[in-house]
């Protein structure tokens, strides 16, 4: 089922590219042990109890670019053996996708029902890139068409429930339930060369197909757990845990058909898809010190099970194509397992925030970095899929009064260029008719990676209730 495979995989990669939350990010995404505002609903629900009876708000901007060269190795056939008769290594020229400026929000209350006992609810985004890529350069066709050329039109968001007790002092539990909501939308191309090499060459313009498909809406249920332990007043130890998010969701695709004259009869009948695949639990672990009252450095970690999305299973349920000739008619798309071969990451998060008083007035600095390996091993790294190992650099700056408190962020992450080489791509061009193919796939990833953003925020909150009261 070519003509929807590659959007579900963009949202499985390009889901997270930093860590979130205006205040969390200023302190390098360390905020495990530490948290305790309603930026807990994402890092620790078991922060949550610290946040009392209160509201937060804040929104940031992720200024998203990613550069790919394409390297590719092009191969001429006998059309009747199909064995080769020349291979050379052909460059492509460089694209550069860029994101939308779209507001990434994070909207959360709490309310303290006991003194051991808060509740919150709450809506966030996840900091992920919608990136549009050109669909030409310099007249001719963009060498990324096959992987992505836009996702403008997705809109994502997480929402859910949680709750917090504390037992005792030392000791806070968490647990919420929660779901991805919203829809996605994807722009590309698939090659539709039929039969494979004995009329056209696999990425003959003439038979391309601009494809669109939305799949939603959305809902995939999930939850997370963690815990706070106060071994002393300087010491704070923290761990979470969320489970993986289970996609199943329909969706519908239109499609512009080649030129050929092969296609010139032939139109699509039905637009109905299924599409199935799952998004990674996270395991984090922090350790958060208090060197001076006014100072708290945290150190954490993530560890993310990427390796459970392995495959993308698409289900059509009415498409097919009429009027082609030299094929029945109808001709039914068939079901598609795409293979993603995504492993487990690792990221390390070193931050801190100090309490200031300057011109009488209260304030917080923070600083903080965080490095994570990337979730795609090169062979199976797209246009539609960079993720790449990254560093990040954040800076935050907070003002409070009484229960009032604004916060901003700036964070730069460095991309670290990754470079796939042509002969070890594993992601092939998609064709949804499968006549006559040659035994090996058309791969259509290989080439050089690289991407960066920077990240700037907003946040208000403020606390009716602390959890002391």
């Amino acid at each position: 089922m070519g003509l929807s495979a590659y959007a579900p995989a963009a949202l499985a990669g390009g889901l997270y590219f930093s860590e979130r939350g205006v205040r969390p990010l200023g302190r390098g995404g360390a905020f495990t042990a530490g948290a305790d505002d309603l930026g807990a609903i994402w890092h620790n629900p078991a922060g949550i109890y610290d946040a009392g009876s209160s509201l937060l708000l804040d929104a940031s901007l992720m200024l998203y670019e990613t550069d790919y060269q394409r390297e590719a190795l092009v191969e001429q056939s006998n059309p009747n053996s199909k064995e080769p008769v020349a291979r050379y290594l052909r460059t492509y020229p460089q694209v550069t996708g860029t994101s939308a400026l779209l507001p990434l929000p994070t909207l959360a209350g709490s309310y303290k029902v006991h003194r051991r006992v808060v509740l919150a609810a709450g809506a966030l985004a996840p900091y992920g890139a919608i990136t549009s890529f050109p669909e030409k350069i310099d007249g001719e066709p963009a060498p990324q068409r096959y992987s992505l050329i836009t996702l403008d039109g997705s809109a994502l968001v997480l929402a859910g429930l949680w709750g917090a007790f504390a037992p005792t002092d030392e000791w806070r539990f968490g647990l919420g339930v929660d779901a991805l909501l919203g829809k996605f939308v994807a722009t590309t191309m698939f090659g539709a060369c039929l039969p494979d090499r004995f009329f056209c060459a696999p990425e003959q313009p003439d038979w391309d197909a601009l494809v669109q498909l939305s799949a939603g809406p959305l809902f995939a249920p999930s939850g997370n757990a963690g815990v706070q332990w106060i071994p002393h007043e300087r010491w704070r130890l923290g761990a979470s845990f969320h489970l993986p998010l289970w996609v199943r969701a329909p969706a519908t695709f239109t499609a512009r058909l080649p030129v050929a004259p092969v296609f010139e009869t032939a139109y699509q009948e039905g637009e109905d898809a299924h599409v199935a695949f799952e998004l990674p639990w996270r395991l984090g672990l922090g350790v958060q010190w208090r060197p001076l009252d006014a100072l708290r450095v945290e150190l954490a970690g993530q560890y993310e099970g990427w390796s459970i999305h392995d495959a993308i299973r698409i289900t059509p349920e009415n498409a097919k194509l009429r009027g082609l000739v030299g094929l029945p008619d109808p001709y039914p798309l068939s079901p598609q397992s795409i293979p993603r071969g995504f492993q487990d990451s690792v990221a390390v998060r070193l931050g801190g925030e100090h309490d200031l008083e300057l011109w009488s007035q209260k304030w917080q600095v923070r600083a903080g970095a965080s490095f994570e390996s990337s979730a795609v091993p090169p062979e199976y790294l797209s246009a539609l899929t960079v993720d790449v190992p990254k560093l990040t650099l954040g800076l935050g700056l907070g003002w409070t009064r009484g229960g009032l408190r604004l916060d901003a962020v700036y964070a730069h992450i460095f991309g670290f260029d990754v470079a796939v080489d042509p002969q070890e791509a594993q992601i092939p061009m998609l064709n949804p008719v499968q006549a006559n193919q040659p035994p090996a796939g058309h791969y259509v990833n290989g080439g050089d990676y690289g991407a960066h953003a920077d990240v700037v925020g907003l946040g208000v909150s403020y606390q009716f209730a602390g959890p002391e009261a």
